[in-house]
C-alpha cells in the first residue's frame, strides 16, 4: 500500500503557500530580464525530447520546494511500489502494472508472488502470430478472402487508446483499414460497417467482463449484420475477442483460439500495450507495435531512475500541482502541433480525468482542496483559430502544454517550418504579450484609444513545450507513458487512489432501471424532472 500523507499538512506545502504569495504577480518575463540563460536552465534533455519548460511561472525556489513537497510525499517510495507489483488500487485489491507489458521478455514483475511475465511474454508472441498471419493474408475470411478491415469494437480503455494510436501512426500503417465502434448509438454502428465487406471484415471485440452494455450491444448488431453474409460457423473466422470471459464468449461463437486474455493489474485506460492493443498490431504491423512498448520502456526507466529535478513525468506533475493548487487554475490544454495526434487530448482525458477526478482521500477522507484538472485541446495551429482567444485574453489561468515535432514525416519542409514557426510564435506571445506602449507604437500616428485596451495581451500565460525529433512508434510510446507517469505522480501527492473508477457506476445503475422504463407503460420514481423529460421521449 501507498504511504499516506495529507499534502497539505506538508513542511514543503505550508511553503509553497508563502511563496506564492511573494510570487503570484511576477511576471514570468521578469525573469528572463534577470536571467538571460533561464530558458536552458528550466530544460530537460532526454533521449529524443526536450522539454522546456521556463515559461513557466517558478524559479528556483519554487522547483526546490515542489521537490521536497514530492519527496514529503513519499514519491520515491511510491515509485517502488508502483513498479514492484504492490497493491497500489487499495479500493480494488489490485497492482497497477501496465508497465510490465513493455518490460524486456526477460525481466521479473511479481504480482501476489508470482511473476507474471510468462503470460505476458506469451500474450505479446500471440498477437505477433495472429497480426502477421492477417495482414500477410494466411489467415482468411470464410470465403477464402484475406481481410481488408478490421473493426475494433469497444469503449473507454478498449477503444480511446487504439483509436488514437492506430491514428498517430497512420503514416506506419498497411493495407488494413481499422474502424472503430465505441458509442451505443446505432447510426454510429451501422455508419461504420454500411461500407464494409462481411467477407472481408475481421471484428476483435474488447470487453473484459464481455457483459459491457454499450460493447455488446454493439457486438451483437456487427454479428447479426455478419449472419446477413456468413453462418454461425463462420463467426469463427472473422470475430476475435480480447476478455477473461471464456463462458460468454463461447456463447458468442468465438473460437477459443482467437481469444487474447486481459489481467485485472492492467486498468482499462493503460491497457493499449496489452492485448487490447491488437488494432494497433493489425494496423502497423507487429514490429511497429514492439517499437511502441519499447518507447513507453525507455521513459518507464528514466521515470524510475531519474532525480526529480531533471525527471520529465515528475517535473509536469509537479508544474500541474503548482497551478491547481496554488494558482486555482483548473484546467490545461494539450496542444499537438501534428494532425497526426488530432485524438491526444481525447485520450488523456481520460487517463487523467477519470484516474484523477476524486474527492476522498486514501483515508476515506473528503478532499479539502483540488484534485483532478480538466483537459482539453485540438491540434495546433486549427486551435489557434478556435480557441487560443481564450487561452491568451481571457480571465482564466489555462497552463499550456505544447507538442512538437523537428522533422516532419513526408519531408515537406515548407509546411513543415510554417506550422513549426507558430508552435514558437504561440508559447512567446502567451510568455510576452503585448503591452499598451506596443499596442500604441504599432498604431503609429493613427491612434484608436477606444481600441487600445482590446489590443493589449497581458502575457505570462504559462506554457511547456516539448520538442521531438520526429513522431515514430518509439517516441509515441514514450510521450504516452510520460503522460501516465505524470498522472501517477500527481495522485501520490494528493494522496488519491488514481487507479479505480467508482465514478462511472451510478450512471450505470440508473441507466439499466431507466431502460426499464423506456420498455414499461409505467415509469418508476424519478425526480419530476428526469420524469418528464421520459414522458417527452416516450410521446
Amino acid at each position: 500500500m501507498l504511504k499516506n500523507s495529507n499534502p497539505t499538512q506538508t513542511n514543503a506545502w505550508k511553503a509553497l503557500q508563502k511563496h506564492f504569495t511573494e510570487v503570484k504577480d511576477r511576471h514570468t518575463l521578469s525573469l528572463f530580464e534577470k536571467n538571460p540563460a533561464r530558458g536552458e536552465k528550466f530544460t530537460i534533455k532526454w533521449h529524443d525530447f526536450y522539454v522546456d519548460y521556463s515559461k513557466n511561472r517558478i524559479d528556483e525556489e519554487t522547483m526546490k520546494l515542489l521537490v521536497q513537497l514530492a519527496d514529503e510525499c513519499h514519491l520515491k517510495d511510491a515509485i517502488e511500489k508502483y513498479f514492484g507489483g504492490d497493491l497500489i488500487n487499495n479500493t480494488e485489491k489490485r497492482a497497477v502494472l501496465h508497465t510490465a507489458l513493455r518490460a524486456p521478455e526477460n525481466s521479473v514483475v511479481n504480482v501476489d508472488g508470482k511473476n507474471v511475465m510468462p503470460e505476458v511474454v506469451a500474450v505479446k508472441h500471440k498477437i505477433k502470430q495472429f497480426s502477421e498471419e492477417v495482414i500477410s493474408g494466411k489467415r482468411k475470411g470464410y470465403t477464402g478472402k484475406a481481410f481488408t478491415d478490421v473493426v475494433n469494437i469497444g469503449i473507454g480503455g478498449s477503444d480511446l487508446g487504439p483509436a488514437m494510436v492506430t491514428e498517430a501512426l497512420k503514416f506506419y500503417k498497411n493495407h488494413l483499414n481499422v474502424h472503430f465502434i465505441s458509442n451505443v448509438d446505432g447510426d454510429h454502428v451501422l455508419e461504420t460497417i454500411k461500407h464494409l465487406n462481411p467477407e472481408t471484415t475481421l471484428i476483435v471485440i474488447v470487453s473484459k467482463t464481455f457483459t459491457t452494455l454499450e460493447t455488446l450491444s454493439n457486438a451483437l448488431t456487427v454479428k447479426e449484420w455478419f449472419l446477413k453474409s456468413g453462418s454461425e460457423k463462420d463467426i469463427a473466422k472473422h470475430f476475435v475477442a480480447v476478455s477473461t470471459n471464456l463462458q460468454e464468449i463461447d456463447k458468442f461463437g468465438i473460437d477459443p483460439d482467437n481469444v487474447f486474455p486481459m489481467w485485472d493489474w492492467v486498468g482499462g485506460r493503460f491497457s493499449l500495450w496489452s492485448a487490447v492493443g491488437l488494432s494497433i498490431a493489425l494496423s502497423v504491423g507487429y514490429d511497429n507495435f514492439d517499437k511502441l512498448l519499447k518507447g513507453a520502456h525507455a521513459m518507464d526507466e528514466h521515470f524510475r531512475t531519474a532525480p526529480f529535478e531533471k525527471n520529465i513525468p515528475v517535473v509536469l506533475a509537479l508544474l500541474s500541482v503548482w497551478y491547481n493548487n496554488f494558482y486555482g487554475s483548473e484546467s490545461q490544454a494539450i496542444i499537438p502541433y501534428t494532425q497526426y495526434l488530432q485524438r491526444l487530448a481525447a485520450y488523456l482525458q481520460q487517463g487523467i480525468m477519470e484516474s484523477n477526478g476524486k474527492q476522498t482521500d486514501r483515508d476515506g477522507n473528503a478532499i479539502p482542496y483540488q484534485t483532478g484538472v480538466i483537459i482539453w485541446g485540438e491540434p495546433g495551429t486549427n486551435s489557434q483559430h478556435a480557441f487560443f482567444q481564450l487561452i491568451h485574453q481571457g480571465t482564466k489561468l489555462i497552463p499550456t502544454d505544447f507538442i512538437g515535432f523537428k522533422h516532419s514525416l513526408h519531408g515537406n519542409t515548407d509546411h513543415h517550418n510554417k506550422l513549426m514557426a507558430n508552435f514558437f510564435a504561440q508559447t512567446e506571445a502567451l510568455l510576452k504579450g503585448k503591452t499598451e506602449a506596443e499596442v500604441r507604437k504599432e498604431m503609429g500616428d493613427k491612434v484608436n484609444e477606444a481600441l487600445v485596451p482590446f489590443k493589449v495581451f497581458t502575457g505570462n500565460r504559462p506554457t511547456t513545450s516539448i520538442l521531438i525529433d520526429k513522431l515514430t512508434p518509439e517516441s509515441l510510446g514514450s510521450l504516452i507513458a510520460m503522460y501516465e507517469h505524470k498522472i501517477f505522480v500527481e495522485g501520490v501527492i494528493w494522496n488519491i487512489y488514481s487507479y479505480d473508477q467508482w465514478g462511472v457506476e451510478l450512471g450505470k445503475q440508473l441507466a439499466s432501471k431507466i431502460l426499464k422504463d423506456i420498455a414499461a407503460t409505467e415509469l418508476s420514481a424519478h425526480d419530476s424532472s428526469t420524469t418528464n423529460l421520459l414522458k417527452q421521449f416516450k410521446s
